[in-house]
């Protein structure tokens, strides 16, 4: 299973989706993007997230208030003190951590994902 996602992925992909790494900030292809559409999953293609939850926190990671019900799972991560890692619900892939640090946000929360764990469709006009 492993060789097809080496296969499937760029290895800068496959570092951040199977091997939890995280992209140097800043550098994202979809950091800032502004258009409408979807985040979808660059493993599987899985929707999980909408434009219309993203916004600019200034991390240097693309941020969302909110995920599509049932799109991501969290799971304890303990190795840089207690954080929650955000992985895809339908293929397992790393995407980045959620915080609850965003107090101008609907929910309070800061999805902060890897640029390259995502893919974007353009919403049709």
């Amino acid at each position: 299973m492993e060789e097809d996602w080496k296969k499937k992925l760029t290895k800068e992909q496959y570092r951040v989706l199977r091997e939890k790494g995280t992209e140097a900030p800043f550098t994202g292809k979809l950091l800032n993007n502004k258009e409408k559409g979807a985040y979808v999953c660059a493993g599987c293609g899985a929707h999980l997230f909408d434009s219309d939850v993203k916004f600019d926190s200034g991390t240097g990671w693309p941020s969302f208030y909110d995920a599509k019900k049932g799109a991501v799972k969290f799971v304890e991560d303990r190795s840089h003190g207690l954080r929650k890692e955000v992985v895809c619900a339908k293929c397992g892939g790393h995407l980045g951590h959620v915080f609850d640090d965003a107090p101008q946000t609907p929910t309070g929360n800061r999805f902060c994902i890897n640029s390259c764990a995502l893919d974007f469709r353009k919403k049709n006009k």
